[in-house]
């Protein structure tokens, strides 16, 4: 696709633009050892952090060789949070939590999937069908991070990555996790259907394709974002890898065992008017499950609940996280 080929032409002079901005500090990579045994290397990146709340930013190689790229803020020596974003997304998906005064007491870590962001794109379809390796990637800036007991919040397609992480691992390195708009399964009864925009999206015209993805991006929220957040959301959906999002419908999903196998709390929260995944169905599936679990629906936000109503999220997100790292 013209698009796809022009940006990997252009990305080596783009990071080579971020290497100019500034100097940053990769952090320690101690405790590996306490994380779940996945290949991993971190490697430090001189780059300046892109707004005053990124303070770290830094690479790791999964097992499969895809580079993932990690960034950190927050008390470095507070509880850890690790935010996995969803499809089209990237760490900047979580901006107005990186950026929430109410969080900065924790440890807050991002990172950019396979085929999104900064990170790596391979272009083998087996690269996004195989759960597994999304499973890994988690691990392996887990194990590279030393985070310490962390909680674990997926939003959308990144809560599938958090159940194959749950049943690849299990549940003993973490302190619980939430699923924010999340994918249980990839199944039509818990996926709203928006066939055009799901045919548009690898459409090999680029015209349509770009549409599509302001389609999808729309279909975020019930209460759209501000129009330079939307933008930059836009743009961030526009640096996905094609042969990612082609594929990543075909994504397995252990959910069996990974949300049935969670021991830890889990927290499912939605948008009740989500319009990309339906929320009662899916929590009654994640309960049928695990019936453990706790949830809550937000009555004004859509698929986006911690941008529509960021504060309210912060404050959720703040509790579960204090209850679970003193449980």
């Amino acid at each position: 696709m013209l698009h796809h080929s022009l940006f990997h032409r252009l990305r080596p002079t783009l990071a080579a633009f971020v290497l100019t901005v500034g100097v940053g500090v990769a952090p320690a990579i101690g405790q590996a050892a306490m994380m779940p045994a996945a290949p991993t290397q971190a490697t430090a990146m001189p780059v300046a952090a892109t707004s005053p709340a990124l303070s770290r930013q830094y690479t790791v190689t999964a097992p499969d060789g895809v580079t993932l790229a990690v960034q950190e803020s927050g008390n470095p020596e507070g509880p850890p949070v690790v935010f996995v974003h969803g499809l089209l997304g990237s760490r900047l998906s979580w901006d107005a939590q990186v950026a929430s005064p109410q969080l900065q007491r924790y440890r807050l870590i991002t990172y950019d999937l396979r085929g999104h962001g900064l990170s790596g794109k391979p272009v083998a379809a087996t690269a996004y069908t195989d759960g597994r390796r999304w499973a890994d990637d988690l691990a392996a800036v887990l194990a590279a991070s030393g985070a310490r007991n962390p909680v674990l919040v997926g939003w959308s397609l990144g809560a599938a990555v958090v159940t194959n992480y749950l049943a690849a691992y299990g549940d003993g390195h973490i302190a619980g996790a939430v699923y924010v708009g999340g994918v249980i399964e990839l199944d039509p009864a818990q996926i709203a259907p928006h066939p055009d925009v799901y045919r548009d999206l690898v459409s090999p015209d680029l015209k349509t394709h770009l549409d599509a993805e302001r389609a999808f991006v729309a279909l975020c929220f019930h209460t759209q974002p501000d129009p330079v957040t939307f933008q930059r959301l836009l743009a961030n959906a526009a640096l996905a890898s094609p042969e990612m999002v082609a594929a990543v419908p075909s994504m397995s999903i252990a959910a069996q065992a990974g949300v049935g196998g969670m021991r830890k709390p889990l927290l499912l929260i939605y948008g009740a008017r989500d319009a990309l995944v339906q929320a009662l169905p899916s929590i009654e599936r994640a309960r049928g499950l695990n019936p453990g679990l706790r949830s809550t629906v937000y009555d004004k936000a859509g698929h986006a609940p911690f941008l529509e109503e960021a504060q309210r999220f912060n404050s959720d997100l703040a509790a579960f996280v204090d209850a679970a790292v003193s449980h």
